[in-house]
């Protein structure tokens, strides 16, 4: 008779279950209901936007949504097959007999595991950028420029992944029963460095950023920067051309190191009058300290999520819950660690609309802020071009958009700026 699976092991399999049901669920509202609304615009868009580029949008987000499901069940036969059925013990035990040393072994079984995972999600990248992404004109990344890209991402990720799981794996072994507090403490500034390095260390390996060349555009946002108190160390361009069709602005940085950055593709898209809107938006996001707040919650989400793990990572159940016999004559932190962040999704989804709740609150507040410091009409006709120029759809799922979305939905987000 076979044993029956442990009790954590079905609590596991059943929000697992939970999960891809509801994703698959909110993805079907989506595409019913963007494919329903397709052969109309919306009233408030109509003399802006025509038909046949709502319906491109239409058809984008929902080719985007299958690709999404799929995508999702092949993930979840991954952790399937990773955990329940032995797949990260089998990586453990090849790593044990390459290794013997208990460090470099650890490292080692992390190194498997990200690059397994990688190269799983490959073909899906692969099909997203130059089938999906291509066939609604988006795509403009080379072969050659993708695998560069690749092969650079994971030389950085190496480079600055593998010293901190190291450190990290060295307080587990070293800090006593508090070690997750300093484990946490160290994660928190190799966050916070990487921010701070991020716009002039590791951005232009990937991307060529150039000085903003338009002298009466670079003026008139130094102008809003300084109405707004917000100290600038420069204005470049990002050739984003280079890989999509897609545009974007953003801040990065902090303290001397803030710059703003604008994708080639959004100057060839906007004017002085919607650019600068755009910006303003952004800087409400500045003024209101969203940045600094999303940085706070973000760091104390971070340490009850290492609280956590530094008690499960002591309890047997855990491990052998998921699939994994904790090896007695060796240590298990790597273990400990892919495990916990393989399945902490699985059991942290269903809280993803209180984030977007509080992200889209912040957005309405920004969009305010942008009517106070520039012109609403401004920012409306700034994001109806981004809207029609990035397939966005203009009418998603109400609920599907209450459980992901980030941002308001187009029509609502512009009824709020006109009634400003």
């Amino acid at each position: 008779m076979q044993p029956s699976l442990p009790l954590f092991s079905l609590f596991f399999v059943a929000m697992l279950a939970l999960d891809v049901m509801l994703k698959f669920w909110l993805a079907t509202r989506q595409t019913r209901h963007v494919s329903s609304h397709r052969a109309q615009v919306p009233d408030e868009f109509a003399s802006r936007i025509g038909l046949h580029s709502h319906q491109r949008a239409a058809d984008y987000t929902v080719a985007r949504v299958r690709l999404g499901m799929i995508e999702r069940l092949f993930d979840a036969a991954v952790l399937v097959g990773l955990t329940l059925l032995g797949g990260l013990q089998a990586l453990d035990q090849l790593a044990a007999h390459w290794v013997s040393a208990d460090l470099p072994r650890q490292l080692l079984l992390i190194t498997l595991v990200a690059l397994l995972l990688g190269a799983l999600g490959l073909p899906f990248t692969l099909y997203r950028q130059f089938r999906l992404e291509a066939r609604f004109g988006f795509n403009r990344m080379t072969p050659g420029l993708f695998l560069s890209d690749l092969l650079k991402g994971t030389l950085v990720s190496a480079l600055l992944g593998l010293p901190l799981a190291a450190v990290v794996l060295w307080l587990m072994a070293s800090a006593g029963h508090l070690w997750w507090l300093w484990a946490w403490a160290v994660w928190a500034a190799f966050n916070l460095l990487i921010l701070l390095i991020f716009p002039t260390v590791i951005a232009p390996l990937f991307n060529k950023f150039t000085p903003l060349a338009d002298p009466e555009l670079a003026d008139r946002i130094n102008r809003l920067a300084q109405r707004c108190g917000f100290s600038i160390n420069g204005l470049f361009v990002m050739d984003g051309s280079r890989r999509s069709a897609h545009g974007n602005a953003y801040f990065t940085g902090f303290g001397k190191s803030r710059r703003i950055v604008f994708f080639d593709t959004l100057l060839s898209k906007l004017n002085g009058d919607e650019i600068e809107a755009v910006l303003a938006h952004e800087l409400g996001h500045f003024k209101h300290r969203h940045i600094i707040k999303r940085i706070v919650i973000s760091l104390g989400g971070a340490l009850a999520v290492f609280a956590l793990l530094g008690w499960l990572g002591q309890q047997v159940w855990f491990y052998t819950g998921l699939g994994v016999l904790p090896q007695l004559a060796a240590r298990n932190d790597a273990m400990a660690l892919i495990l916990f962040f393989l399945v902490l999704p699985v059991f942290t989804f269903p809280f993803t609309p209180l984030g977007s709740w509080f992200s889209r609150k912040d957005e309405f507040q920004a969009d305010r802020y942008a009517a106070e410091q520039s012109r609403a009409d401004y920012l409306v006709s700034a994001l109806v071009k981004l809207y029609d120029d990035n397939a966005a759809t203009l009418t998603p799922d109400p609920v599907h958009s209450a459980f992901y979305d980030s941002h308001p939905p187009a029509a609502i987000r512009i009824r709020h700026l006109v009634a400003q």
